[in-house]
């Protein structure tokens, strides 16, 4: 069996800020995905402080790396 190219056929998809998850599994399925993994990853802010910039975390968003079906 030929091997498949794996970086055509994955996908990130982030839930968006007004998106619900289930929404966003939705939208992964009717793309032709299927989720292989969810990941929370977070969101930094740059700020200086001292002199020095300071990476500060403000939040986080839901990201799910999928697969082609």
């Amino acid at each position: 069996m030929p091997k498949k190219n794996s970086k055509n056929n994955k996908k990130r998809f982030e839930v968006g800020e007004k998106e619900s998850i289930d929404q966003c599994l939705d939208r992964i399925k009717n793309e032709g995905y299927m989720p292989i993994r969810r990941a929370e990853e977070p969101i930094f802010r740059e700020e200086i402080k001292n002199g020095e910039k300071v990476m500060e975390p403000v939040g986080k968003t839901i990201v799910f790396h999928a697969i082609k079906q």
